[in-house]
């Protein structure tokens, strides 16, 4: 059984896609892109405050759906410029200090919006 997780606290999705959806105590978190959800936006034009952007949306659905980050279990990061990448491990390394989940990095042509980053989460109860 599967149940679709979302939040008001996190950005609305911006296309035929769930925030999150959870199955067997398994919740996989869609990209998240550095969206204020108060304001519908991008506001942050470098990539440590895109990057804590994502990660307080990534931070919303979690707990919307009673997980934490010590559930997560595999990111991957994608950025707009693999320049970014110390940047935004300076910024993920604050969220996962021990126990730190599997992770893939790498750079893409360009992301939705201008983004920098963008973040996918798969956590496990």
């Amino acid at each position: 059984m599967k149940r679709i997780i979302n939040t008001t606290n996190a950005p609305a999705a911006i296309g035929p896609y769930s925030q999150a959806v959870e199955a067997n105590g398994t919740l996989y978190i869609s990209g998240q892109l550095p969206i204020n959800p108060k304001v519908g936006k991008i506001e942050a034009t470098e990539i440590a405050m895109q990057t804590e952007q994502s990660f307080s949306n990534i931070a919303a659905i979690l707990a919307e759906a009673g997980y934490t980050f010590a559930d997560v279990v595999k990111s991957t990061v994608f950025l707009s410029d693999i320049s970014n990448f110390a940047g935004m491990n300076e910024v993920y390394k604050k969220y996962y200090q021990s126990e730190c989940p599997a992770r893939s990095a790498f750079a893409v042509k360009d992301l939705p919006l201008g983004a920098l980053v963008e973040i996918e989460t798969i956590a496990v109860k």
